[in-house]
């Protein structure tokens, strides 16, 4: 009888942003997942240089602790996949810094997974430009969420019956861009079908700027709003004579985006260049 194979090594994962909330959630489902393993915590917050990360969340000693240093970080997580298979990075950080995070991961040979939305199109073009030349696989992920996949999917095949459409997207106040990488990925999902949108009816007039949204060269309209007590969420709203059909999805809580991003770092190092949100994975 043949002896059974041995088991995979896990996965070698770096956490970018590891004491923000969406930081904190990838961490405990680290924890929690057997086939994943973090073995570096990046973060900038004062005072928590070396503190062991899990005992920072509660979740008990991990032994990895906390370094504002990206790139021995990536350089560990290098190390470290010798034995796993090649590492990956899940970045949760800033939009000014996330082109240099994920540039850098992919000079390492770490997979990057970016749920930091703000990245220009010129930037997506570079990223996967030079992950392509690297042969190194990373992923773009406006939204981790299965639900708002469903949502976007929706409204695209709705497009095709509409003319008229609005998106508006409200997070909490601490989001740092606007509109959200969500919500233009929604609005390039809808583009796709190649017409144009909201013909314009009435010379219209803002007595306040910006109180009609920001157009896009298609015509839709995209709004943005941040308050407190919000996370994350998208309506799509589209019009004929008679009649208006709205598309919502809420969050929450973050929890709601880690089937996701674990999904996502199981199927990252398959990839041979970069790909631009969930959809393309599932």
């Amino acid at each position: 009888m043949a002896p059974a194979p041995a088991p995979a090594a896990p996965i070698p994962v770096v956490v970018a942003g590891a004491l923000g909330r969406m930081g904190a959630e990838v961490i405990k489902a680290l924890d929690a997942a057997h086939d994943c393993q973090l073995v570096a915590a990046i973060d900038t917050t004062s005072g928590k240089e070396g503190a062991d990360v899990g005992l920072e969340l509660g979740l008990g000693e991990l032994q990895v602790a906390i370094t504002s240093d990206f790139e021995g970080a990536l350089c560990q997580a290098s190390q470290a996949a010798r034995s796993g298979g090649a590492a990956v990075l899940v970045d949760f950080t800033h939009p000014s810094v996330v082109y240099e995070h994920s540039r850098g991961a992919i000079a390492y040979g770490v997979h990057p997974v970016i749920g930091t939305t703000g990245l220009s199109s010129e930037q997506l073009a570079d990223l996967a430009a030079f992950a392509e030349k690297a042969g190194v696989g990373g992923a773009v992920i406006p939204n981790f969420s299965v639900g708002m996949v469903l949502l976007q999917q929706a409204a695209a095949a709705a497009a095709r019956f509409y003319d008229f459409a609005e998106l508006t997207e409200l997070h909490h106040n601490r989001k740092a861009d606007a509109p959200s990488g969500t919500c233009i990925k929604t609005a390039e999902l809808i583009e796709e079908l190649g017409k144009s949108f909201n013909p314009q009816q009435v010379q219209e007039h803002e007595t306040l700027a910006g109180c009609r949204g920001g157009q896009r060269e298609s015509g839709l309209r995209l709004h943005s709003i941040r308050l407190p007590g919000l996370v994350a969420h998208q309506e799509v709203m589209f019009g004929a004579p008679g009649e208006t059909y709205t598309l919502r999805h809420d969050t929450i809580e973050r929890s709601a985006y880690m089937p996701g991003v674990l999904l996502t770092v199981r199927k990252v190092r398959q990839l041979g260049g970069l790909v631009y949100g969930l959809e393309r994975l599932i």
